[in-house]
């Protein structure tokens, strides 16, 4: 029986809990310095997905922006749908902003374990980031060069110049801009190829993030980690459920009618992860809403391509859970920008298992937090993603009845 790739990372992910809480600490010889020549394969895999992150980046915004046929069919969206989007995206991330912190500050993690994990990963334990004055960041986000920005990760003002970039091929001939967005179409399938071999070393590289985690941790390990579950899973269940009264309050769709109509595509996003797949439950859930198909059929494609209700919500709550993990304290200002930064970037995220994971790189890396912890937030993000896909589905079709309203 072939092993699906989500089976064999939950199987490195408990082989690794359970070698490195059971590792013993009083070991000698060979078997002590293991956790030590476990740890540099997670951080050769953890390089590996960041090498992509940034071409991957660019490609996606140059062929969503100029990559159309009309070179605006963004644009023609609708100013309503897109601005609906982005409002439910910032209280996906100012959910997390209020609720995310006390509820991770409940989780006791020993001080001498985080030193040394944040030592293992290469920073130090007093590590902290100075934040510029605003009129320097502001001054910054114009790169004077993007090819320094993209190799100092400055990810925002290279992201900037990249939209620039974008809506400026909309300006000049079609078959110029047709050339550049095929090259950039072909960097895109390129990345997706790399990632695809990157996350074929999933298993392995997850194990070498897990055990030396645990082998530190030991037994408080599995309680930190399925406690981070519970919270995250939760919490987006909360924020899904909110929904509800949301779309009774806006339309004339009782709460009653609405949860019957979402139950099915609501199973089917749990059980595929994939918002893909559960789109033709989701168009026949709008339809039993009555909500027009001129509406629908609009709304419920750009949904599922750029729309990621919860992300914004998880992978906040799992950065603020691996600065917890790693004992690096973050300041109000820097928790604002964590939400912020990954509210965005859910707009970016690649189709692809974990890609909302994989797309935050850059922002552990502006906040000097260990990029490892990425790979630890893939290990345990198959139970995590069965619920952000169910939210984000539920979200797809209430999104959808709002625009009916207010359209």
């Amino acid at each position: 029986m072939k092993l699906s790739s989500s089976t064999k990372i939950l199987l490195s992910l408990v082989v690794g809990l359970i070698l490195g809480v059971s590792y013993p600490a009083s070991s000698s010889g060979f078997l002590s310095s293991l956790p030590d020549l476990v740890a540099p394969i997670g951080t050769l895999w953890v390089n590996a997905i960041r090498m992509v992150v940034i071409p991957l980046l660019m490609a996606l915004l140059i062929t969503a922006i100029a990559g159309q046929p009309n070179g605006t069919k963004i644009a023609k969206l609708g100013g309503k749908t897109i601005g609906l989007f982005l409002a439910l995206i910032f209280s996906s991330s100012m959910f997390a902003l209020i609720l995310a912190p006390p509820l991770i500050n409940l989780l006791t993690i020993d001080a001498n374990a985080s030193t040394a994990l944040l030592e293992s990963s290469g920073f130090e334990a007093s590590t902290t980031t100075e934040l510029p004055p605003f009129h320097e960041w502001l001054i910054a986000l114009i790169p004077t060069n993007p090819f320094a920005a993209a190799a100092e990760d400055a990810i925002l003002p290279l992201l900037i110049f990249t939209g620039l970039f974008s809506v400026a091929l909309l300006r000049i001939e079609k078959q110029q801009r047709e050339y550049i967005v095929v090259f950039f179409q072909a960097i895109k399938s390129a990345m997706f190829v790399l990632i695809d071999w990157i996350m074929m070393l999933a298993p392995l590289g997850i194990f070498a993030l897990v055990f030396p985690l645990a082998a530190t941790l030991g037994l408080s390990a599995l309680t930190v980690l399925g406690s981070f579950v519970a919270i995250v899973c939760a919490l987006v269940t909360l924020f899904m459920l909110s929904l509800y009264p949301l779309v009774s309050s806006v339309t004339n769709i009782s709460i009653q009618k609405f949860a019957r109509s979402v139950a099915p595509v609501q199973a089917i996003g749990f059980g595929t992860r994939s918002s893909l797949a559960a789109l033709p439950a989701t168009y026949a859930a709008a339809d039993k809403l009555g909500i027009p198909e001129k509406v629908s059929g609009i709304v419920l494609p750009i949904a599922v391509t750029l729309f990621k209700f919860a992300s914004p919500l998880a992978r906040t709550t799992g950065t603020y859970f691996i600065a917890h993990l790693y004992g690096v304290d973050l300041t109000p200002t820097e928790l604002i920008i964590i939400a912020i930064a990954i509210g965005l970037l859910s707009f970016y995220s690649p189709g692809i298992p974990s890609g909302g994971l994989l797309i935050m790189t850059p922002v552990y890396v502006s906040l000097g937090l260990p990029v490892e912890g990425i790979g630890i937030l893939i290990a345990i993000d198959l139970i995590v993603d069965m619920f952000l896909t169910m939210a984000n589905v539920t979200a797809n079709v209430a999104s959808s009845a709002l625009i009916t309203k207010i359209q």
